[in-house]
């Protein structure tokens, strides 16, 4: 299957702070905090990195977190079956267990699981996101081998302002949200509330070809979902040096879907967080952070209870930025994260802690940039486990730059993976990774575009085995790909545009070798168009990916598919916006996981209110 040859160059929104020891930015500049740990031009990342904002966020219209990041650069999604039904991501052939998901900088996920429930992050509840490609092992330990997402919720300012949303569509979807915010010069809040409903679709299509396909279960109906949100943000400045914010942020989820061992499960993700910042000077900023994320999940079957789980995951960390020179900055840290788990299912192990140091240096010579981190992680299972990351960028002139970065990563395998009862391997080992990144980017006027190639070499990478049931450390794996993007205006319209390649290739011995790793597809694009006519906007968003192998064997096969989704906004009054959006226009019949459905033609009316805006 073709797929355009364009990528969406990252769309960028400026974050709260001050910049350390380093040329101040201007309020038009775009800057990220993911890729360093502080604040840093966006243009000046030696990783590739890209933010998407609120106005993005609403001008997609996305209903989730998943259809909010599908097709990105580097970025490869799989559903079980529509709204509120796992989503795993994969990053550059990195699984959803090896990214990283922040939340206001705390780690949000499941211990037990390995990977964050993205489907329940509620989209209403989002200012803006970050993503950084790559390992980053060496500045947030373990888990992050893939790259790093980091989610942050909505940040008001100006007077104290309302705002409703409300929305119908396709499969009895009902939506609406509230919220009021504002900020002064020293103090500022925000409040959410938001539901989202839908009666879905069927989840799978059955089992009829034998053990092991589909989801053992023949349930032709509809698989509906109903997330309830609210969060609550604050912050207060007490003097120019001090500074003290904080969120939570509680989202609870009602799941069908189709199983013979469980069909309903009630979902709660939460997360609360604060950190308190002093900075005396412009050469010197002290920050400490605490946080902790809740993931809880009840399963019952036909009515009536089976198991239930919870995870806590506990975490505060300690970080100093010293300014070395006007172009210089050191920074210097310590995180410190606890996991337990509870329920009614018994693990071996029901508990671990974390303890790393790290110490990253960046600095501007001239044309050129450069940057390095060391870390140490003492796991409280496996031990001592060293990464580190160099990054050079040099300026040539014309807006053109070249980057190139190498980094090493490593995951701890999940209580699951070692412990989950008739299934869990006690004797697995840490994934680790190495990573090279060599990046071309250029920006000039009205159009911008940029280049990665990248290798990773992961090894004992946890795989599962099909003929034994339990995960097991494949020898080796190599993921290499590409990601191009490209940004500019064509008579009038906005065009955004990438294309990402994947190889990620079983490496080791044994009848897989040279086979692809499952669900990942090689191929993924996304096309985005978007005109104002005045008070009216318009645009269509084109998604596509290749076909896909569900096992490691590569004997199932899941075909590509290409969706079209066309979308209409009229701010018909100063505070007043009717959007309206068609996905999937041409009724594609698609799957991204063997036997699993995703919807087809969808409908949707949402009426947004904002006063001032």
């Amino acid at each position: 299957m073709q797929l355009p040859h364009l990528t969406l160059a990252a769309a960028a929104v400026l974050l709260p702070g001050h910049a350390l020891a380093a040329p101040a930015a201007t309020d038009l500049d775009e800057v990220i905090v993911t890729a360093t740990r502080n604040e840093i031009a966006l243009a000046d990342s030696l990783v590739p990195a890209q933010v998407i904002d609120r106005a993005e966020i609403e001008r997609s219209q996305a209903l989730t977190l998943p259809d909010l990041l599908r097709g990105r650069a580097g970025i490869n999604l799989v559903n079980s079956g529509g709204p509120g039904k796992q989503s795993s991501l994969f990053m550059r052939g990195a699984g959803s267990n090896q990214i990283l998901v922040l939340l206001d900088g705390v780690r949000v996920g499941s211990a037990t699981a390995g990977l964050p429930a993205l489907q329940d992050i509620p989209v209403a509840q989002i200012d803006r996101i970050e993503i950084v490609r790559g390992p980053h092992s060496s500045l947030y330990g373990a888990d992050a081998i893939g790259g790093v997402i980091q989610i942050f919720t909505r940040r008001d300012s100006g007077a104290a302002r309302p705002r409703l949303h409300a929305g119908i569509g396709s499969n009895a979807l009902r939506e609406a949200g509230a919220g009021i915010g504002g900020g002064g010069a020293r103090t500022w809040f925000g409040a959410d509330v938001a539901l989202l409903r839908t009666d879905g679709i069927d989840a799978c299509r059955g089992t009829l070809e034998g053990f092991g396909a589909g989801c053992y279960a023949e349930e032709p109906d509809r698989d509906g979902y109903r997330n309830l949100s609210a969060s609550l943000r604050g912050g207060v400045e007490f003097s120019p040096a001090w500074r003290l914010d904080g969120v939570a942020l509680r989202a609870e989820g009602r799941n069908h879907f189709d199983g013979t061992w469980a069909n309903y499960s009630e979902t709660v993700q939460q997360v609360v967080g604060a950190k308190l910042r002093f900075e005396p000077s412009a050469r010197l900023a002290l920050q400490a952070g605490v946080g902790r994320s809740d993931d809880q999940t009840e399963d019952f079957l036909d009515g009536d209870f089976v198991a239930d789980l919870r995870t806590r995951r506990q975490q505060a960390s300690l970080q100093g930025d010293l300014g070395l020179s006007e172009a210089q900055v050191l920074t210097l840290g310590v995180d410190w994260l606890d996991d337990r788990i509870a329920g009614s299912t018994g693990y071996d192990v029901d508990s671990r802690d974390n303890l790393g140091a790290f110490v990253a240096w960046q600095g501007d010579f001239g044309a050129q940039r450069l940057q390095a981190s060391l870390r140490s992680d003492d796991n409280e299972q496996f031990g001592s486990h060293r990464t580190g990351s160099v990054g050079w960028g040099m300026a040539f002139g014309q807006g053109l730059r070249a980057t190139a970065s190498y980094a090493t990563g490593f995951r701890a395998p999940s209580f699951n993976d070692l412990y989950f009862p008739f299934s869990g391997n006690p004797d697995l080992d840490p994934e680790q990774s190495k990573n090279l990144n060599v990046g071309l980017a250029q920006a000039r006027g009205g159009w911008n575009w940029s280049l990665d190639l990248f290798s990773n070499r992961v090894d004992d990478l946890i795989n599962y085995d099909s003929t034994t049931f339990t995960p097991v450390n494949v020898d080796r794996a190599r993921l290499r790909g590409a990601e191009l993007t490209f940004a500019t205006t064509l008579a009038g319209w906005d065009l955004s545009a990438q294309l990402s390649h994947v190889d990620p290739r079983n490496r080791s011995d044994g009848s897989n070798h040279g086979r692809l790793l499952a669900r990942r597809a090689r191929n993924t694009g996304r096309l985005d168009l978007d005109r104002g006519f005045g008070a009216l906007r318009l645009g269509v968003t084109l998604n596509a990916a290749g076909h896909r192998y569900d096992d490691a064997a590569n004997r199932v096969r899941v075909g590509g598919h290409a969706t079209t989704d066309l979308r209409l906004e009229y701010a018909f009054h100063r505070d007043w916006t009717l959007q309206a959006r068609a996905a999937n226009v041409f009724d594609r019949d698609y799957e991204t996981i063997a036997w699993y459905n995703q919807p087809g033609r969808e409908y949707r009316l949402a009426l947004r209110w904002q006063p001032g805006t």
